[in-house]
């Protein structure tokens, strides 16, 4: 079944809010590392829906980075601090995912929170 640009993108916004419920829930657990990648995760199907509306399709997380920080963070469309923000928990969940012995806490996690808010709310009013 072939779907529109346009339900892909509704579909990345939902995806993107759902990720970020996951997250909290995984909050109220403790499992900061899960958190971390929930919240970059949340990032990601955002920042995804944001290039397909734009005619930016792009092929790996990387490419999703680079991409959003060439054409909208560096052309000033987002706030330089969500394009630190997408970058910052790019590497968290690298690091989360793939260091050994990486255990983050509550105090480098949380605040990342309100954080992934603010970018969801700023990316759908562009949206």
């Amino acid at each position: 079944m072939s779907k529109s640009i346009e339900e892909l993108v509704i579909y990345r916004i939902a995806r993107s809010k759902e990720t970020l419920e996951e997250a909290i829930l995984l909050a109220q657990g403790g499992y900061w590392n899960a958190v971390a990648n929930r919240l970059y995760y949340s990032c990601f199907y955002l920042v995804t829906a944001l290039l397909l509306k734009n005619g930016h399709p792009t092929n790996s997380h990387n490419g999703v980075k680079t991409t959003f920080h060439r054409e909208f963070v560096k052309r000033e469309l987002v706030s330089r601090d969500s394009g630190k923000l997408n970058n910052r928990l790019f590497n968290l969940r690298q690091e989360g995912d793939y260091v050994d012995f990486q255990k983050f806490t509550k105090e480098e996690i949380f605040p990342f929170i309100d954080d992934v808010r603010s970018l969801i709310a700023e990316i759908e009013k562009i949206i």
